[in-house]
């Protein structure tokens, strides 16, 4: 498992090597010859760090992945089934906080799980109290 990672393409550096977290580094085309850490030097540069130029707040995406986790928790067992057995279904937070209201909300869940033939009026209960105070991904916020 200690491998140097795909040729071509980006690889992430171990969290804990001296930054505030993980960094993406992108590969140079493959004909490079030097992968090892201290002789690439003389050949020019075989990666080179990127740059996110888009920040959002990491509390924000913890919040949003966390709910993501529990909706397909909670999806698969109101279908009964396994994650890959999910009918293909996708319930946009983004559209649903555009929502003029919570019955405008409700109604757009209740209209996605049309064919779950279990209740779902505490789930969709649940996801409106769990977005409520959420923001927006899909614009940055500026700081």
């Amino acid at each position: 498992m200690a491998d140097s990672g795909p040729a071509g393409g980006a690889a992430v550096a171990a969290p804990g090597g001296g930054g505030p977290g993980p960094r993406v580094y992108f590969q140079s085309p493959p004909g490079a010859a030097g992968e090892g850490a201290a002789g690439a030097e003389d050949e020019g540069p075989v990666r080179r760090q990127g740059k996110v130029t888009v920040k959002y707040d990491r509390k924000e995406l913890r919040k949003r992945l966390n709910l993501e986790e529990w909706i397909l928790e909670q999806l698969t067992g109101l279908y009964d089934c396994q994650e890959e057995e999910i009918p293909e279904l996708e319930i946009d937070v983004d559209e649903l906080l555009d929502m003029e209201s919570d019955s405008t909300r409700a109604a757009r869940v209740k209209e996605l799980l049309v064919d779950c033939y279990k209740p779902t009026e505490a789930f969709i209960s649940d996801l409106l109290d769990k977005i409520r105070g959420m923001q927006k991904l899909s614009t940055p916020q500026k700081k």
